[in-house]
């Protein structure tokens, strides 16, 4: 399970293509989380970390989001996003551990949570809360999905329950929202929670 702490570790996944949790296209309730969003948001600075083949990043991109910041571990997806939207800005390409990003040099008013909170080892989850509050803004929202599933293994992706979560993320956030998601990608139906939280000032 160490491994997974590890870069080598997912570019290895990336080259070998093993990446079954890729579900090829942008997630449909973090779609229709983009798609009700003002226009006034899309100047706004947002965070998608463990983005992987970033659907997502690319589809606010494509929307008209301009201070899209996608961070990942691995070298290969963020080279193949680079390929698929060469306008992308090339400083909002972040090869790096999230958790050495220093909250002294970024900041964002959100962030958006597809599939990195499961990757990475349970071990973790704590720092993850912290990191996560450390680098939004005050006011700032924590938004995405989580599996509402333990899948009993012992690499990724790890689930976990809705309670487990409360108890982890309310000492740094007020949840708003984390209830099971209704329009799930096929797949992913019954399987995960749609969430909204923001950080305590």
């Amino acid at each position: 399970m160490e491994n997974v702490n590890q870069a080598e570790f997912w570019q290895q996944r990336y080259e070998q293509d093993s990446i079954s949790w890729d579900m090829g296209q942008v997630s449909p309730p973090l779609k229709a989380y983009i798609d009700q969003l003002p226009e006034s948001a899309k100047d706004q600075a947002i965070l998608v970390p463990g983005a992987g083949n970033a659907y997502e990043v690319g589809y606010l991109h494509e929307q008209g989001f301009t201070n899209v910041t996608l961070v990942d571990f691995a070298p290969a997806p963020i080279a193949a996003f680079a390929e698929r939207y060469p306008n992308f800005p090339a400083d909002k390409l972040i090869c790096a551990d999230f958790f050495e990003l220093s909250a002294d040099k970024y900041q964002f008013d959100w962030v958006l949570e597809q599939t990195f909170f499961c990757a990475i080892n349970p071990s973790r989850r704590d720092e993850y809360v912290e990191q996560m509050a450390a680098l939004l803004k005050p006011n700032g929202k924590l938004v995405g999905l989580l599996f509402d599933k333990d899948f009993g293994r012992q690499e990724p992706p790890f689930g976990g329950t809705k309670a487990e979560y409360q108890q982890r993320f309310e000492q740094r956030f007020d949840i708003e929202v984390i209830e099971q998601s209704d329009n799930s990608h096929p797949a992913r139906q019954g399987s995960e929670l749609f969430t909204k939280m923001r950080v305590k000032s």
